[in-house]
């Protein structure tokens, strides 16, 4: 069972102005596939803050994922990249790559997505749209593949090529 952190980075929803729903689907998708949610919040978007709640969850509670929501847009408040970029020792670029091109299917805005993935120690720490709808369509899309990236992060397999039938 893989350990999980949520951060939701919104101004309105630290505040209590605007309700989670982005973060309670996340953590509904990831207990459905078997994770234990170990730590949830909500932050305003502030890159220090964003940084000093990755790098608890990775290095104190040692989550093995850290899925943030929201902050990837082209608004001066969005900092949720930067903030994990900070914090990152390894980059994941291929995971947000895929769903960008993934989400271009359904929208082309998806382009306008800033968000990145990465490794800081051993947790992976990704970043997903703030969009109820599109979180849910960026989970289901990369859930599956991200599980046996863990696998291999975790040490629990070792093996990246798939299996012949």
């Amino acid at each position: 069972m893989f350990k999980v952190g949520i951060i939701t980075s919104s101004d309105k929803g630290a505040t209590g102005e605007r309700e989670d729903v982005s973060g309670a689907i996340i953590k509904e998708m990831v207990q459905e596939k078997g994770y234990k949610v170990i730590r949830q919040v909500i932050l305003p978007d502030e890159k220090d803050l964003l940084a000093e709640e990755m790098k608890n969850m990775a290095d104190n509670l040692a989550v093995d994922l850290i899925l943030t929501t929201g902050g990837t847009g082209f608004s001066k408040r969005d900092v949720t990249p930067e903030a994990t970029i900070q914090v990152c020792d390894r980059m994941a670029p291929g995971i947000t790559d895929a769903i960008r091109y993934f989400s271009l299917k359904i929208t082309p805005r998806a382009m306008l997505s800033r968000a990145v993935a990465g490794i800081r120690n051993d947790s992976l720490i990704i970043n997903l749209p703030g969009s109820p709808k599109a979180v849910k369509e960026s989970l289901e899309f990369c859930l599956d593949s991200v599980h046996h990236g863990l696998e291999i992060l975790t040490g629990r397999d070792s093996e990246c090529a798939r299996k012949e039938d």
